[in-house]
């Protein structure tokens, strides 16, 4: 892939993520041989005083090659939505806490960045969601996820009432907190701390990880990512619905939460020797080193 313009994204207020953004516009600006556009998001250009770097989050989504994000998996989170409908790639650069998806260090960054100018990255296609809320018959409200749509209590302090239909067919009424549908790459967030599965992103699948049910039986289950999943809240219950824990919707009775892969999906590029499982030992503590 040749890529002619970048996109800096990182988050805001913070002086870890403005220090980095700022070193790497610094070196991309010094290896520009007249061919490299690099742009910043606006807001964060003008608060770190470089104006002329400016470019609005519609202007990135419709001309950038590729954006790379300084910051945590929220950070990433936030522009893959915003970004999905034009296919941006993106790369991380990890400023959080975990990192998941922000797989390269802040130390490796400039190497990291050399590299992907020169062709080295591999891409990474991830599952996006569409989501909708019925009501009534009618769509009131539609949005992307990236890792989950939670349905869940709110601020009731009492359990609510979901009927799950799976292609049309039901499923079972779920009494619990609520419910938690992650696609692979969410499978590390919410829903692992749920006790769901963990889906490698190669997996055609979506996971349905019921929170805290009111039965032992309600187990997580993986369905084909070809589903459509169907959440219901049943009268008198309303429920809060989040979307990647960044947006969300006070649903009411009788409300249908509806949930599908969606046409568009999330491409990460990741450096030369990235490794999903590699990944997984290091953020999740899994044992040693491999003994040779």
């Amino acid at each position: 892939m040749k890529i002619h313009t970048i996109a800096l994204i990182g988050k805001d207020a913070s002086p870890a993520v403005a220090d980095a953004l700022l070193t790497l516009l610094d070196h991309l600006r010094n290896i520009n041989d007249g061919q490299l556009t690099v742009w910043v998001k606006a807001e964060t250009a003008i608060a770190l005083g470089v104006p002329e770097a400016a470019a609005s989050f519609e202007k990135i989504a419709e001309f950038s090659d590729v954006a790379i994000v300084i910051g945590g998996d929220g950070t990433l989170l936030s522009a893959a939505r915003r970004l999905a409908e034009h296919d941006v790639p993106l790369v991380g650069i990890n400023q959080g806490r975990l990192g998941f998806m922000t797989d390269i260090a802040r130390a490796d960054m400039l190497t990291a960045i050399d590299r992907l100018l020169a062709g080295e990255f591999t891409e990474d296609r991830r599952l996006l969601l569409d989501a909708q809320v019925w009501r009534g018959g009618q769509e009131v409200f539609q949005t992307f996820a990236l890792n989950d749509v939670v349905v869940n209590k709110g601020d009731m302090g009492r359990l609510i009432e979901i009927e799950v239909r799976v292609d049309g067919e039901f499923l079972y009424v779920l009494r619990a907190d609520g419910m938690i549908v992650a696609t692979p790459t969410g499978s590390t967030a919410y829903a692992l701390s749920a006790n769901g599965p963990i889906l490698h992103p190669a997996v055609p699948g979506i996971a349905l990880v019921p929170l805290c049910p009111h039965a032992l039986t309600y187990r997580p289950i993986t369905i084909s990512d070809n589903s459509r999943v169907d959440l219901m809240l049943i009268t008198p219950h309303d429920a809060s619905v989040h979307f990647d824990g960044q947006s969300h919707f006070d649903a009411q009775a009788g409300d249908t939460v509806r949930i599908a892969r969606s046409a568009h999906a999330v491409t990460l590029l990741h450096p030369p020797g990235y490794s999903y499982f590699a990944m997984l030992r290091e953020k999740l503590h899994w044992s040693s080193a491999p003994r040779h």
